[in-house]
């Protein structure tokens, strides 16, 4: 049976190749090269661990590992695996290893061994010549796989180092010296962007990128890469007026403000600002000198309503924390911008911090762009395989598993309402809980978890709970998740990295009853929005061959259908616990995950596409401050702007203490030129989508006017920045001691931080069309959709465009059961038809 579905993956990836689809990347090369391996391998047996170690280092290259010493050096790390860790490599992770030193993104299976082929992977490139950064997707994996893959490094002679959010900058500048760094994605970001705004070559950190291993690839490649790592230096305190903050709190949904169908802005309308204007003295608002008093009135009610406690933040120690909604943990050092954050602390009345200005940002796109050498290595990347090609020129190869995976994957269970979903959610679990399974169950955030346990508490059915409050036992309870009789509550299982083994960590005796009893079963408490994220949930269970189960419960009400699909044109008729079975309804979940996905690629595609100028005036402005940092470049300049004052000072204090002193200036003023422009350009972007819908006789493409806008801004930006550095050269306070900052103007930021931002708050011109769209998800009795004009269609990718003339996606349409598209129906093993994805 697994020869059989081993040749039905090559056919499959033949045909793809014959379609140039993803995954398409022929494996023969790789398998034959592993075959050499294998024989080579076994005339290794015989060396003591240092003969091991020193045979690698014979083998060092600055020029890359041909395909001779690719054979040997691989059968030595094998070897190296075998002895150190007690794992010798299966031939997939070889092959994997070969596909990633080959600069390919590997798809292989949960419980492949991914941790080891990329180890193998990481220390071939360093034998080769380079410099490797594992990018991890948190502290934990970063660690966990440094520590545990350390001692077959160290007999490779490839030397390894870890870097966390806690990490010193002493510790940060050591770490990133070894051959082989793991490190957090967005560590790595905020190090760049640290390092580019040092005043002395000594305090950087990073070295010159070289080559880039992403761990869990998808997921940092394509669901992180919208949203930019932006470092903030404080200014001041934004603390927010009390009265504003209690003003906020009277106000009504639906009559003083307004949510737009994402929930992603709110604003006040006319009655609200009335109310407003009224409380504040008959004020108003739109008046220059009462701008201020609207910036808090609009960020106090953006998080009053906006931002939820549990779900985008929590309060713990008298602080709020940002939660990584991709990640379900805790964002330390991390914060909102443009008072945001302020408003968030005035509204859970936890003492509020300083706020701060922009000095510069970097998407994971950018940064990871700029190495020359890409791999990486996921559970699912086939799917988002031509994004992939899109935005990273990189390709997938599928490795086929081990062993065959035998788990079973009911299909999803549809209700009316959430609450007839969490009802039979909870029964559901009870009666598996009853047979002594092991049950892992993923929620959307720390809000629903914390929910769910309190109705299993009420149905007398023992659990733990993993989310950001406990992370930091993360280990431990999701590595005992595959014992019997076991129930875990997880927030964002896709990002947990530790490995489920049934039976427990060191799977005992209670192995073989956890598999008599049909293995991990994975339950969801609703669909993603991606059937990849879903799949990355489901892969926790039927690890290596082992057995496992999942289901994936959904409603009518949950989040992922409300906001991207169309409910009125459905007759739905639940049996009498609320469940819907025909299925328009189940295909209208298919329907909303290919919209979400679409949403998601073209927020993806704008981001990008607005940063790509940045990125290129940015290394206008780097190439010019670098100058000025490691070379005379300041004094050049300024001793030509104000030669008198420069020859004085010379005179004063001395040439060298001159130069540092028209350095620090000069660097002052670029970097704050930059901060300056930044915040112009995070302006325009939230207007320029007005200039968009305000139509007209010629329409603007926002994309086009953004860019003549930044280049006209971009345009005498460095030369302004010399100008005000010379005129700030004349009054500066200079001795022999050198330059006194505070004094001379130009203080250097007293602390730094890190953002997470929303980089579109308006959304894309899809997210508009979506939101109107959501208003004929109401019952036909409550309101009528909104027509929409067939031109605003035109712009939208092709993964939106499953809408006909009534304004219903083609699988929804008022059809019988029997007359839904064919293209619509898959049987399932039981010959029920169910739908599927119409591609």
């Amino acid at each position: 049976m697994y020869v059989a579905e081993i040749m039905a993956m090559k056919l499959t990836s033949r045909f793809r190749r014959l379609l140039q689809r993803p995954g398409s990347i022929d494996l023969g090369p790789y398998e034959r090269l592993t075959v050499a391996i294998g024989e080579a391998e076994e005339s290794l047996q015989e060396l003591t661990d240092d003969e091991l170690t020193e045979v690698v280092t014979e083998m060092r290259t600055p020029d890359g590992l041909d395909e001779g010493d690719l054979i040997e050096f691989l059968a030595l790390a094998r070897e190296a695996g075998k002895r150190a860790i007690g794992e010798r490599a299966f031939d997939g992770q070889i092959v994997g290893a070969l596909a990633l030193l080959r600069g390919r993104i590997v798809e292989m299976a949960t419980g492949e061994g991914k941790t080891l082929a990329g180890a193998f992977a990481a220390a071939g490139y360093a034998v080769g010549g380079r410099r490797v950064q594992v990018m991890a997707v948190n502290d934990y994996l970063a660690r966990r796989d440094a520590e545990w893959m350390g001692p077959v490094y160290k007999l490779l002679g490839v030397s390894v180092s870890h870097i966390g959010q806690a990490s010193t900058p002493e510790e940060r500048r050591e770490a990133y010296q070894a051959d082989v760094c793991y490190a957090p994605v967005s560590e790595l970001g905020f190090d760049v962007l640290r390092d580019r705004l040092v005043s002395d070559v000594a305090d950087r950190v990073t070295v010159k990128p070289d080559v880039a291993l992403v761990d869990e690839a998808d997921s940092v490649l394509i669901d992180e890469a919208r949203v930019p790592l932006v470092l903030a230096g404080a200014t001041r305190s934004e603390e927010l007026d009390d009265d504003v903050v209690a003003l906020v709190r009277t106000l009504r949904a639906g009559t003083d403000y307004e949510v737009d169908g994402d929930g992603r802005t709110v604003a006040l309308t006319d009655k609200g600002t009335d109310k407003v204007e009224e409380h504040l003295g008959g004020i108003n608002l739109y008046e220059d000198e009462n701008l201020e008093r609207l910036t808090q009135i609009n960020v106090a009610l953006h998080a009053e309503v906006l931002l939820r406690k549990d779900v985008d933040y929590l309060v713990r120690d008298g602080k709020v924390s940002l939660i990584n909604n991709s990640r379900g943990r805790i964002a330390k050092l991390q914060r909102w911008p443009d008072g945001l954050q302020a408003a968030v602390e005035a509204k859970e009345a936890v003492p509020v911090s300083d706020s701060g200005e922009v000095l510069d940002s970097i998407t994971v796109q950018a940064l990871v762009s700029s190495y020359p050498k890409l791999c990486g290595m996921t559970g699912t990347a086939v799917v988002v395989g031509e994004q992939l090609q899109e935005f990273y020129q990189v390709e997938v190869a599928l490795v086929p598993p081990n062993k065959p995976n035998i788990r079973i994957d009911e299909p999803d269970r549809l209700y009316l309402t959430v609450e007839q979903k969490n009802a039979a959610l909870v029964e559901h679990i009870k009666e598996i809980h009853d047979t002594g399974r092991p049950i892992l169950i993923g929620t959307h955030s720390v809000e629903e978890s914390e929910q769910l346990s309190d109705r299993l508490e009420a149905a007398e059915v023992s659990h733990v709970v993993l989310n950001a409050k406990n992370d930091a036992e993360e280990a431990a309870i999701v590595a005992e998740a595959g014992v019997p009789d076991t129930v875990t509550v997880s927030t964002q299982m896709a990002g947990r990295g530790t490995d489920i083994r049934l039976g427990g960590r060191d799977e005992s005796h209670e192995k073989d009853r956890a598999a008599e009893l049909g293995g991990l079963y994975v339950v969801g408490t609703g669909l993603h929005a991606s059937r990849r994220l879903d799949d990355q949930l489901r892969g926790r269970a039927g690890r290596q061959g082992d057995p496992g189960g999942s289901l994936f419960f959904a409603s009518l009400g949950d989040e992922l259908v409300t906001r991207y699909s169309v409910t009125s044109g459905l007759r739905p008729q639940p049996d009498e616990n609320g469940r819907l079975t025909d299925r328009k309804a189940l295909a209208m979940l298919e329907h909303a995950q290919r919209v979400a996905d679409g949403a998601n690629a073209e927020l993806h595609r704008t981001t990008w596409s607005y940063h790509r100028l940045t990125g290129q005036q940015r290394a206008i402005l780097l190439d010019t401050r670098e100058k000025v940092l490691t070379e005379d470049l300041a004094a050049e300049e300024l001793s030509g702007r104000v030669k008198e004052r420069y020859e004085e000072l010379v005179e004063e204090v001395g040439e060298d203490t001159v130069k540092d002193a028209a350095r620090r200036i000069a660097l002052h003023h670029l970097d704050q030129r930059w901060s300056d422009h930044l915040a112009y350009l995070a302006d325009l972007r939230e207007g320029i989508h007005l200039r968009s819908l305000a139509g007209g006789i010629v329409h603007l493409k926002p994309i086009d006017e953004f860019n003549r806008s930044a280049i006209a801004s971009f345009d005498t930006l460095i030369e302004d920045a010399w100008t005000e550095a010379a005129e700030t050269f004349k009054e500066a306070e200079i001795t022999s001691d050198g330059l006194d900052e505070e004094a001379s103007g130009v203080p250097r930021p007293t602390a730094t931080w890190t953002y997470l931002v929303n980089d579109n708050p308006f959304g894309t011109e899809a997210d508009r069309i979506l939101g109107r769209l959501r208003n004929a998800i109401k019952p036909a009795s409550v309101a009528q959709s909104e027509e929409i004009p067939a031109e605003e269609f035109e712009d939208l990718p092709e993964e939106l465009r499953d809408l006909d003339d009534d304004e219903l996606p083609e699988e929804l349409r008022d059809l019988d059961d029997e007359d839904l598209p064919e293209q619509l129906r898959e049987v399932d093993a039981d010959g029920d038809e169910r739908p599927r994805d119409k591609d």
